[in-house]
């Protein structure tokens, strides 16, 4: 059986250049701004053109491009690798905001010609915001271009025992490093979200918080908190902030040890937001000691889960999780499973 495997991710700017389009389509996604497009689609330039200047600068701080993509093709053949022996899939790459986007990847994907497709997108955590528009914009694409294969897709898997594997294994790599004079506490930073989009039925800051308390579960004893980063714009966020609890730690004369519990590759929120201005920030608050543990990647525990939620997917017609049936509570409708 020939399967393809497509990736979803947010993609980011490959160039200086870049960095003003890819945010031209971020703030244009109606995910993003919920507003019809006569509105949306201006606020979206304007936001981009404000925010651009900015934007350079932190990708300047990190060689003036985002390695998402890199990451990630590193994980599509460790997927297609741990995949190979059982049948012939080949793993594709559709990022949301920038190339290779859905439109290319589709005629990709058709070349191919699969028995079978599975969607999975790199999101652990289901939100109307990252894996809902992936989906749809997947969707668009292949209709437009006459995408017929059977498609199965993955809406989330945020206590799958190979993230939490993987992300425990970091950690504790980084557990290795402490200073036996510090006390530290765990950190567990997600994305954070607008809580409107949370009130609106939208599970993401529920299953960060399975995800959260999976990960803590393997480390029996370890002080813990789940927090929310990367906050833009007046509106109110979903919290505690993660700059919060950093200076929460330091007037404790706590270290810090802080894990991305919704990346699963480097980007600018992990090298820039995490290693450069957190460490700065937890430098000025009288942190002792701040140490950060690494994304998933290529942890091998972590795409052993991913080929496990492929082969359940080829079992399924329709959407599938790493619950076997719906994992979000009744008040969450806009929960990603009940599409299937």
């Amino acid at each position: 059986m020939k399967v393809a495997v497509v990736l979803f991710n947010l993609g980011g700017p490959d160039s200086p250049e870049a960095v003003e389009p890819f945010l031209r389509n971020l703030f244009s996604d109606p995910a993003i701004i919920a507003l019809p497009g006569l509105l949306r689609l201006p606020l979206g330039r304007l936001i981009s053109r404000r925010r651009a200047p900015v934007a350079k600068e932190i990708y300047h701080q990190i060689g003036g491009r985002s390695p998402i993509l890199p990451e990630t093709e590193a994980q599509a053949l460790a997927l297609e690798a741990a995949l190979a022996h059982e049948m012939e899939a080949k793993a594709f790459i559709a990022m949301r905001y920038w190339h290779p986007r859905s439109d290319e990847t589709v005629r990709a994907v058709r070349a191919f010609a699969p028995d079978r497709i599975v969607l999975l997108p790199l999101y652990p955590q289901y939100s109307t915001t990252t894996s809902d528009s992936s989906l749809k914009d997947w969707a668009g694409a292949a209709k437009k271009v006459g995408l017929s294969a059977p498609a199965s897709a993955v809406c989330c898997y945020p206590a799958e025992r190979g993230f939490i594997q993987a992300m425990v294994a970091r950690i504790r790599a980084e557990l290795d490093k402490i200073r036996p004079d510090v006390s530290y506490r765990l950190l567990l930073s997600a994305h954070g979200l607008p809580k409107r989009t949370i009130a609106r039925g939208d599970p993401y800051q529920w299953q960060v918080e399975q995800s959260a308390r999976a990960i803590a579960a393997e480390l029996p004893g370890i002080d813990w908190q789940v927090c929310y980063q990367s906050r833009v714009g007046p509106m109110e966020w979903i919290g505690p902030a993660t700059d919060a609890e950093i200076r929460r730690a330091g007037s404790e004369g706590k270290g810090v040890i802080i894990a991305p519990v919704a990346f699963v590759s480097e980007h600018s929120e992990t090298l820039v937001e995490l290693d450069i201005e957190y460490a700065k920030l937890a430098r000025e608050s009288g942190v002792p000691d701040y140490l950060r543990a690494g994304t998933a990647g290529i942890q091998a525990d972590f795409i052993a889960g991913l080929a496990g939620l492929v082969r359940k997917a080829l079992a399924n017609d329709t959407v599938i999780n790493d619950g076997g049936g719906r994992i979000c509570p009744a008040q969450f409708g806009r929960c990603g499973f009940k599409s299937g």
